[in-house]
């Protein structure tokens, strides 16, 4: 008999008490290092105000009540490539004109959690001062080895791989055309599935222009594309640590990141902080409360590995998938406060692009900082193409 098709089920989380005590006994038990006298944030997570948020962490975290909000969200699992897929499924509230859908795609080191806060922004406009008509059906996947999404026991899928999953599941969700939208890897992500599925992906909306690749002569370069290229070589001399290990060795950083919560807070925390528009207060982006949210997300999921290596199977894509150009109707917004911001001349060279902004707020967690911003953008770029993903 062939077999069945994929279908959702509804999904709750629930920690187990057992998991959340060891929990509680590893962050008490911190071997802490030493740090140089006012070294603060200059060589990476500041010990002082991780100590401050391992504590709360151990004894003043309420991870029932964030567990509890994440579930009034509308969950599922899906069998999809041989992965367990989860996955939020939120449709239109009250809308009063063409639905769009909107598959929405998140990046390294966050989850569906990027997008939690922006979602009923999305679904009820008319809840929130504006226009109904701009109502969506969004669609916030777990990627492979990601959130509650399965972790792949074989080679990690990269964007090309995660894009063609996300095409089926909107195939599923009954969705023949959809808008897509994403940030970080989830940008990456976004670009496929318009470059792979452009009778299906109606518009997609990105937050950069990821790293660039340029294999043509330097000279045919804008000046300021030149000049950016020489920004981003500078930012990944002084950030791009991270990166790299992630590329190269990331199951050596994996041992102790999984074996120490205070270790995968600083691995965490530091890019929330050095990413966000927070003007090196990183609580002005995000409370302790939102931030550990995310970092149980993955400690509970033990999936900081296998996010790490999605990096080492994306570092493998070969150039001429790098450089193919977006001819889909392509909208960005680059915040004010993400990283290597693209000039609009490599964009314009890499994409069809039909609309950028630069927001004054927000940085590369947009979505969790500002989010009706965030929405507001979303709502301005899509509007033209709703009907093409009803007609």
């Amino acid at each position: 008999m062939p077999d069945a098709p994929p279908h959702p089920k509804p999904f709750t989380s629930l920690a187990e008490p057992a998991a959340l005590d060891d929990l509680r006994v590893r962050l008490r038990s911190t071997r802490w290092p030493d740090a140089p006298e006012d070294a603060g944030w200059s060589l990476g997570t500041d010990i002082a105000y991780l100590h401050e948020l391992v504590d709360y962490w151990a004894d003043g975290f309420d991870w029932p009540a964030q567990e509890t909000a994440l579930t009034r969200l509308p969950r599922f699992r899906i069998r999809l490539g041989g992965l367990g897929i989860h996955f939020v499924h939120a449709r239109a509230v009250a809308p009063s004109g063409p639905v769009l859908p909107l598959v929405l795609n998140h990046g390294w080191p966050d989850s569906f959690w990027r997008y939690s806060k922006v979602i009923p922004l999305l679904t009820d406009p008319g809840a929130h001062g504006a226009d109904p008509a701009d109502a969506f059906d969004v669609v916030v996947p777990d990627m492979p080895g990601y959130g509650y999404s399965d972790r792949p026991t074989g080679p990690p899928l990269d964007s090309i791989a995660v894009a063609a999953l996300w095409a089926e599941l909107m195939g599923v969700l009954g969705y023949a055309r959809f808008g897509a939208a994403g940030g970080d890897i989830g940008s990456h992500v976004s670009r496929y599935l318009a470059l792979d599925h452009p009778d299906r992906v109606v518009a997609v909306h990105r937050m950069d222009g990821g790293l660039p690749v340029f294999t043509g002569d330097p000279a045919d370069l804008a000046p300021e594309e030149r000049a950016w290229f020489e920004d981003v070589t500078a930012w990944g001399a002084s950030e791009g640590a991270y990166g790299a290990m992630h590329r190269t060795k990331p199951q050596t950083a994996a041992v102790g990141l999984t074996d120490s919560p205070a270790g995968l807070a600083a691995w965490i925390v530091e890019k929330l902080r050095e990413w966000s528009d927070c003007g090196g207060d990183i609580e002005r982006s995000f409370t302790k409360d939102e931030i550990l949210t995310n970092v149980t997300l993955y400690w509970l999921t033990g999936t900081i590995g296998s996010s790490m290596r999605m990096y080492h199977t994306n570092a493998a894509i070969p150039p001429e998938q790098l450089t193919r150009r977006v001819e889909v109707p392509s909208g960005f917004s680059l915040f004010r406060g993400d990283i290597v911001r693209p000039p609009r001349a490599w964009l314009e060279r890499t994409a069809n692009v039909v609309r950028m902004t630069e927001p004054e707020r927000g940085g590369h967690f947009a979505p969790f900082e500002e989010p009706e911003l965030y929405a507001e953008e979303l709502r301005a770029f899509f509007r033209p193409y709703r009907a093409a993903a009803t007609g």
